[in-house]
């Protein structure tokens, strides 16, 4: 019987006709324009976004995370001295990378409704219902006519639970919870050092020691210069700054 169906839609016959005319081919020619121009402009903001780098670490006690601190636009360097992590409540952070306007707008958009909540109930969102919030304001805006291109990463310490999170999410909505991550091409070259050598139970210097790896590593490994990293831990005492860390090493 299902033969028979398949047989039957493959004879079938649909007859089209198409009008040609000037004002059909101008409009389908601009059409086709945007359409190109568009898809070129998504691929661009696309590349810029994996030049950028983004690592977190998840430890028994906190969590270490280190950005790129260079504003990159094509091929030119704009900053030396961005911030790509933001400071949603006193135990969590957020990493982005991704288009300088989506970034700001996306991230500070994420932190005044975070500090509403607390204002409104008296009580700071744990990590896990920020990345559930934050992940359904990712997919939301993805179907809408004004997507934010931005990739991030969130890590905090849960008070009540004394427990450390750290979370990964795309530009598309995808939100898995990690031990470790490395976002960007430069992200890709931490993987292998972090698969090898991280242990849930480090110190915190020794992580910091491990971070120092990993972007030496990116040092050596990526064709693009990203000199600079910034650092912070999260932990049950809150947000900590560490030394920056420059990279060393030369190319392979």
């Amino acid at each position: 019987m299902r033969k028979m169906v398949f047989k039957r839609i493959l004879n079938c016959r649909v007859n089209v006709s198409v009008v040609y005319s000037p004002a059909s081919h101008r409009e389908f020619s601009h059409y086709s324009l945007s359409l190109s121009l568009q898809l070129s402009y998504t691929v661009s903001r696309a590349a810029d976004m994996d030049l950028q780098c983004l690592i977190g670490m998840k430890f028994n006690d906190f969590v270490l995370m280190a950005t790129d601190m260079s504003q990159l636009q094509r091929i030119m360097v704009q900053k030396s001295d961005d911030d790509k992590m933001y400071q949603l409540s006193s135990h969590l952070v957020m990493a982005v990378a991704g288009e300088a306007g989506d970034t700001t707008q996306f991230a500070e958009y994420i932190a005044k409704n975070i500090q509403l909540y607390k204002m409104r109930n008296g009580y700071e969102l744990s990590p896990s219902a920020a990345v559930h919030f934050t992940r359904h304001t990712l997919a939301t805006h993805l179907r809408s006519r004004e997507p934010y291109t931005v990739n991030l990463l969130m890590g905090g310490y849960d008070p009540k639970t004394d427990a450390a999170e750290l979370f990964y999410m795309d530009f598309l909505g995808a939100s898995v919870p990690v031990n470790f991550y490395g976002f960007g091409y430069g992200g890709m070259f931490t993987l292998s050092i972090t698969d090898r050598e991280y242990r849930p139970d480090m110190t915190e210097d020794e992580a910091y020691e491990l971070m120092k790896k990993c972007i030496s590593e990116v040092k050596r490994r990526f064709i693009v210069n990203l000199p600079k990293f910034r650092v912070r831990l999260i932990s049950k005492d809150g947000l900590k700054d560490l030394p920056v860390i420059v990279a060393e090493g030369e190319a392979a």
